[in-house]
């Protein structure tokens, strides 16, 4: 559905959207310029050493990383995009989170306990972020606009599901307390021992 307006107030949105557009195209050319100049040492370090999770999930993580902004760029227009952009977020959170738990199993010297515990409580938020953005995302309506000649999409939900979304942001932030509360326990017990 089109939506076709030329009213003068509209022009800080048109504003607003170019300017997210320019530093989108800005933090991807970053992006591209640091992969090009460290693509010498992730050959040397990364592809010609032996392979483990870590490094598939280094290297998931970074091309991911590579591929979202262009996505970004490309994609402001599409649901499916908006859905796949959706998507990624939830897997890098998901490798964030079980490099975090692989680094505080480490810290607490491959203790069982500590490891079951932050699978289930990793698991616990993974799972109910994704039926929550399953949700919101089934509320979610896209809308082309045409503000005084310039193409924008808009997204907006259709119910107030304002609850959900922030949600998911406590949920996730809930768990990296966790994880924070957790290294600097194990640090300063360990600088405490010494």
């Amino acid at each position: 559905m089109f939506i076709v307006l030329s009213d003068p107030s509209l022009w800080p949105t048109i504003n607003q959207n170019r300017a997210v557009s320019y530093w989108s195209i800005a933090a991807s050319i970053v992006i591209v310029y640091d992969w090009i100049l460290t693509l010498g040492q992730e050959i040397k370090l990364i592809w010609k050493q032996c392979w483990s999770l870590m490094t598939v999930l280094y290297l998931v993580i970074r091309y991911i990383g590579i591929l979202y902004p262009v996505m970004s760029i490309l994609g402001k227009s599409r649901n499916d995009m908006y859905y796949t952009m959706n998507g990624i977020n939830m897997v890098i959170f998901a490798m964030l989170g079980v490099i975090m738990i692989f680094q505080l199993y480490a810290m607490y010297q491959g203790s069982r306990g500590i490891l079951i515990f932050l699978v289930i409580i990793f698991l616990a938020v993974n799972i109910t972020c994704g039926v929550i953005t399953t949700i919101a995302l089934k509320h979610l309506v896209g809308e082309e606009l045409i503000l005084s000649g310039t193409y924008m999409c808009s997204y907006e939900f259709e119910d107030d599901i304002q609850l959900l979304t922030s949600m998911i942001w406590m949920l996730n932030t809930v768990w990296e307390a966790l994880a924070l509360c957790l290294s600097v326990w194990i640090s300063v017990k360990h600088f405490h021992d010494q």
